[in-house]
């Protein structure tokens, strides 16, 4: 008669080592997504941060610009003199002095 003999089972057992490599190559498989969402993101923002101030950039060099074109305005000659009658100077030649330097 033949001895009946228990066979193995066939299940093989997971090991703690095993189950750890799997849980972190599912971690990993799922924070790469995450984190290439997180990146862009920011990446935008940052975008958006900076045409702001571009554009904060460009309103003032206008600002700039008409303000320099004002003080040019108010210190023409012309200018200078239309105030000077007003309030009762005269402008003469033999007065003015040119200083040089060497």
């Amino acid at each position: 008669m033949a001895k009946n003999k228990k066979r193995p089972s066939k299940i093989k057992r997971i090991l703690q080592g095993e189950r750890a490599i799997y849980f972190t190559i599912i971690f990993i498989l799922l924070a790469i997504p995450v984190c290439n969402v997180y990146t862009k993101a920011i990446l935008s923002s940052s975008n958006i941060a900076l045409e702001q101030t571009k554009s904060k950039i460009k309103d003032q060099e206008s600002i700039n610009d008409g303000l320099k074109m004002e003080i040019s305005e108010l210190a023409s000659l012309d200018k200078i003199q239309v105030i000077a009658t007003e309030n009762g100077l005269t402008y003469e030649n033999s007065n003015i002095k040119v200083v040089t330097s060497e």
